[in-house]
């Protein structure tokens, strides 16, 4: 991973409280991980700024990973199976709004 891209996928995640990077956009998600998370942060109208691994090398070559994964106020959440189990128990809710994250569940 350089340098350029590591700092170019920190400079994304540090200038939104809530960065969801996903294959495709929200609105056609390429893949059910995608999917699964964008529907879980629409369940909790919680806002987030999506980034689309397919459209950049630059940003996969920048994450550790290249599958969807939830970034909140700079910090690492997890892949699409963590965010399905924080949801699930209500965690997830809690962390967002412990970071002072407006979300308004459905």
């Amino acid at each position: 991973m350089s340098d350029t891209a590591s700092n170019h996928v920190k400079s994304i995640v540090d200038g939104s409280d809530v960065v969801l990077f996903i294959n495709g956009i929200p609105a056609q998600p390429q893949c059910s991980f995608s999917a699964d998370m964008v529907s879980i942060l629409h369940r909790l109208n919680a806002p987030f700024k999506p980034v689309n691994l397919l459209s950049s090398p630059r940003i996969r070559e920048g994450l550790k990973e290249s599958r969807p994964q939830l970034f909140i106020k700079g910090e690492f959440v997890g892949d699409s199976g963590i965010v399905k189990e924080l949801y699930a128990s209500g965690a997830l809710t809690k962390l967002l709004t412990d970071k002072g994250i407006a979300i308004r569940p459905v």
